[in-house]
């Protein structure tokens, strides 16, 4: 089969997930091309260098500086509309001219076909909004569903028994009526890899700016004047492979699975974003009770997994 699979550039999470499901078909003789924008398609060329690439639309997003991004979401809903429009036009076209026999898209709304398999994978059946907008949230997921509908079936990427890592948000009340779960998706899960205690403090970046930038200033801040031998991968992934330093702490701006592995492995303390997909990488390496959670401000989402991660 010619498999066509795309994640949504919103941070690298739904990019790192989409990774084992790629070694995954590659293994069982699928080809696959590799769809998207931005830094997580990058990551994606930069794991599978050989696999041809379909350029998709352009989804270019930022969080405001302070606590709460509502504002900022509502602001950038006519390009994710936009964006997912244009998805569905070059998927189209593409389609008329190259052969695809299944669609893979995680959290890319418009990238669906009615010639071809389409799947749509998500964690978000339940779409968390802040306390003050949370009596929206039945209308925002009927919204989701009736996108979900326009797939042939609908992928989870989490443990069937609730409450599995993701709680709520991935077993609602009602399921839909395509949907299953496809267990934990981590880029560490097929591979074996030894510590490396050279760091007993490991962050690891991602997420849109201005927040990904104010995360890492806090961290200098925090780790400047320790005696702890500091790493910090910044989720750089269109950054030169520029290694620096400041005082105790290095500075990457990206990093292989398994040079990060080993890091993690050999961390007394690791610091991130409370991201899906980065839980289910530290869920994989066996690491979750050294984590420190930072949910991005006014994230509810990451806020929520945090608190059920805690």
């Amino acid at each position: 089969m010619r498999i066509l699979i795309a994640p949504l550039n919103w941070g690298l999470g739904h990019a790192s997930r989409c990774v084992p499901l790629i070694e995954r078909l590659l293994a069982d003789g699928h080809e696959v091309v590799l769809g998207g924008d931005g830094e997580s398609l990058t990551l994606l060329r930069k794991h599978f260098p050989s696999l041809s690439v379909l350029p998709l639309a352009p989804l270019t997003l930022r969080y405001s500086l302070g606590s709460r991004q509502v504002v900022a979401m509502l602001r950038a809903l006519p390009r994710i509309i936009l964006s997912s429009w244009r998805d569905h036009r070059l998927l189209t076209n593409h389609l008329r001219y190259e052969r695809v026999d299944q669609i893979i898209s995680d959290n890319r709304f418009g990238l669906w076909s009615r010639k071809t398999h389409s799947v749509y994978m998500t964690h978000q059946l339940t779409i968390a909004l802040p306390r003050p907008w949370r009596w929206l949230e039945p209308l925002v997921g009927w919204m989701h569903r009736r996108i979900i509908r326009r797939y042939d079936e609908c992928w989870i990427p989490d443990l069937a028994d609730s409450p599995g890592l993701a709680g709520r948000l991935s077993h609602p009340a009602q399921l839909p009526h395509n949907a299953k779960y496809i267990g934990v998706l981590s880029r560490f899960s097929a591979h074996t890899y030894h510590p490396d205690h050279t760091y007993s403090v490991v962050a690891v970046l991602s997420g849109l700016e201005p927040q990904r930038t104010i995360f890492e200033q806090q961290i200098v801040t925090r780790w400047q004047d320790s005696d702890e031998q500091v790493l910090i991968i910044r989720g750089k992934m269109q950054a030169p492979p520029t290694v620096t330093h400041h005082r105790n702490i290095t500075f990457v701006p990206w990093m292989d699975d398994q040079h990060l592995a080993a890091y993690l492995l050999g961390a007394k303390r690791i610091i991130c974003r409370s991201g899906y997909s980065s839980l289910m990488d530290m869920h994989a390496l066996g690491v979750l009770s050294r984590v420190e959670w930072h949910p991005t401000p006014g994230q509810p989402e990451q806020q929520y997994l945090s608190r059920l991660h805690s």
